[in-house]
């Protein structure tokens, strides 16, 4: 929507139908393919933009940064988390699964429940891990410890005991700010950042690319 917006205030200065077809063809030679000159048109007025975080504000790039706050060994932590999420391939459970950095034994892990917008609960070695966020915490009892890190809070419980809580970071493209930038010049007054990820997670990402609006702790239904 970028380019386009950029092509149209480019042929702004011909004729209409000139700046039309001006548009068409320039997105089309970047891969763009628009159906006719009145999306073209309608796309012109657009004031509001929502977007999505992961994989369009930032990178969709997830490592772990940090455990806190476990009794066990970090190794052990992080080894029960990746075998609770092998069946997953959401990008958390992936970053779990890269940073505990050996072959997952899935005969080890009974019992998968996926519960959307909250995590996993499985059992691995005949112990009931739990793996989420603060939702998923307390629809098993289990009080959390917050963390004022920067990122997204995994926190885990091994027989709904709390153990811990895993930081995962994502990072910004260096292309988002100077997008934000270019929409407000091109007209758009309103942007608004859709994520699932935690208030202050939104609240820095927003604010990092000068975004004016955001939408924190939402279901992908409520997306």
């Amino acid at each position: 929507s970028l380019l386009i917006f950029s092509l149209l205030s480019t042929f702004s200065s011909f004729s209409p139908i000139l700046s039309f077809f001006g548009g068409i063809g320039g997105a089309s030679s970047c891969g763009i393919l628009v159906k006719g000159s009145n999306y073209l048109e309608t796309l012109s007025q657009v004031t509001t933009i929502a977007f999505d975080k992961t994989g369009t504000i930032t990178k969709g790039n997830f490592e772990v940064t940090a455990v806190h706050h476990s009794p066990l060994d970090e190794k052990k932590l992080l080894e029960y988390a990746a075998h609770a999420e092998c069946h997953s391939s959401h990008p958390i459970s992936l970053s779990l699964q890269e940073s505990y950095g050996r072959p997952l034994d899935e005969s080890r892990v009974t019992d998968v429940n996926e519960i959307s917008g909250r995590g996993i609960i499985a059992r691995v070695d005949d112990v009931e891990v739990s793996v989420g966020n603060e939702k998923l915490m307390a629809s098993i009892g289990v009080t959390p410890i917050p963390c004022h890190d920067s990122g997204t809070i995994i926190h885990v419980a091994f027989d709904r005991e709390y153990s811990g809580h895993i930081v995962i970071s994502d990072e910004v493209k260096e292309t988002s700010k100077e997008a934000m930038e270019k929409l407000k010049k091109a007209g758009v007054e309103r942007t608004v950042m859709l994520t699932g990820d935690a208030e202050n997670v939104a609240r820095a990402v927003a604010e990092e690319v000068g975004i004016t609006e955001y939408r924190a702790s939402l279901l992908p239904a409520d997306k």
